[in-house]
């Protein structure tokens, strides 16, 4: 009779052990499998919450098939304590295994809103916006100039809520003067910056930073980032330009960035004014004499007069000749890439092709053309007015 009774408790131990591995294939196999989320989501991850609403948040949403699964599955990987506060973009069909290390790995938010301090050549703009998990998009929510004293309510919410990121974007061709006036009035910066950045130092870009950052550290973000670009951009540099320094090519890549917005031109752009350096001719480029007269601090706001023309500062190239002593703005990547990188033309003219900037302009090789291409200018001016 023992024997029997041993025997059947064996054959239940075998069939227990066997249960318990084919659970354990299950649960692994749910564990790491494509999830039942349909679209992504963004998850929200409070300070101070726990595995248990979070693992409940995710049922609700539909994103995992069991909440118990999911926090037996974070004891056992010992990540149950490591959830990081921040709102997070989670993938559709994401797995339990993915969707656990996104909510304690930590970093940056990728979902959520996100406060955008903008910094533009003629306005500085605040924008709130949030992330269409569906379409990946940002959609705004509100914009208000940084000065008002009256902030959307909607900005008052998120200001301090948790996951809320904060960016700092800097435009193409906006000048030192601008981005420290402009840094000043970010409220979630602290510290003055300690002395007026060198023109064209400051990478055009987007900065995300934190609230307590100074301001001083992220103006050394910007200079860093630029000092990259230009020593990569002067290590595949063309041959035979007619610069002297990486710093000559930092000058001429300023006044390309002002001079054109339209991508496909910067490098065109970039051939009119080496060959004009390289036949010993003047630059003549208007941004330069609005340099010389604003000295970057804000913008001219009228056209330039004649007198102004023939005013003799270190920035106009009416009168100097060469490049000017500096930079007259920061420019971007494009045409830093760019004024070491010219396309190859006879091009030493060029006049806007309409009254639209966005329609870029017309080259010329002599000026025969280019004073019939000025003249079709000046005719459009005529019917305007």
């Amino acid at each position: 009779m023992w024997r029997h009774i041993a025997s059947n408790a064996m054959t239940f131990m075998v069939i227990v052990v066997f249960l318990f591995g084919g659970l354990l294939l299950w649960a692994q196999s749910q564990y790491t499998s494509d999830g039942p989320l349909a679209e992504a989501i963004c998850v929200q991850v409070d300070r101070g919450t726990n595995i248990r609403r979070v693992s409940e948040a995710l049922s609700e949403d539909g994103a995992i098939t069991s909440d118990m699964l999911f926090r037996v599955a974070a004891d056992y990987a010992g990540k149950s304590q490591d959830l990081k506060a921040g709102s997070y973009l989670v993938r559709p069909g994401a797995s339990m295994e993915e969707i656990l290390d996104v909510v304690t790995r930590g970093g940056a938010s990728t979902c959520g809103t996100e406060v955008v301090y903008r910094v533009g050549i003629t306005r500085a703009e605040v924008q709130v916006r949030e992330l269409d998990p569906a379409s990946g998009r940002y959609v705004e929510k509100a914009a208000f100039d940084p000065g008002d004293a009256e902030r959307p309510e909607i900005f008052t919410k998120v200001r301090n809520a948790a996951g809320t990121r904060y960016r700092i974007a800097l435009a193409e061709g906006v000048t030192s003067w601008q981005v420290v006036q402009e840094l000043g009035q970010v409220d979630v910066l602290e510290g003055e910056v300690a002395a007026l950045p060198a023109e064209g130092s400051l990478a055009p870009d987007s900065y995300e930073v934190r609230i307590g950052d100074t301001r001083q550290s992220v103006v050394d973000r910007m200079t860093a980032a630029q000092s990259r670009i230009l020593a990569e951009a002067w290590a595949n540099r063309a041959e035979g330009l007619p610069y002297d320094s990486p710093e000559e090519a930092l000058v001429m890549a300023s006044i390309i960035e002002k001079e054109t917005g339209i991508p496909s031109e910067r490098r065109t752009v970039a051939s009119v004014f080496v060959n004009r350096l390289e036949q010993g001719m003047r630059l003549q480029t208007d941004p330069t004499v609005i340099y010389g007269i604003t000295k970057g601090q804000g913008t001219l706001g009228r056209g330039l007069r004649q007198s102004e023309l023939r005013r003799e500062t270190p920035w106009n190239t009416y009168v100097i000749n060469g490049l000017p002593p500096t930079p007259i703005a920061n420019p971007g990547r494009a045409s830093i890439e760019a004024a070491l990188d010219p396309e190859n033309t006879e091009f030493v003219f060029f006049v806007a092709k309409t009254l639209n900037p966005a329609d870029g302009h017309v080259f010329a090789a002599t000026l025969d053309e280019h004073n019939r291409n000025v003249a079709a200018f000046r005719a459009l001016e005529a019917a305007r007015q």
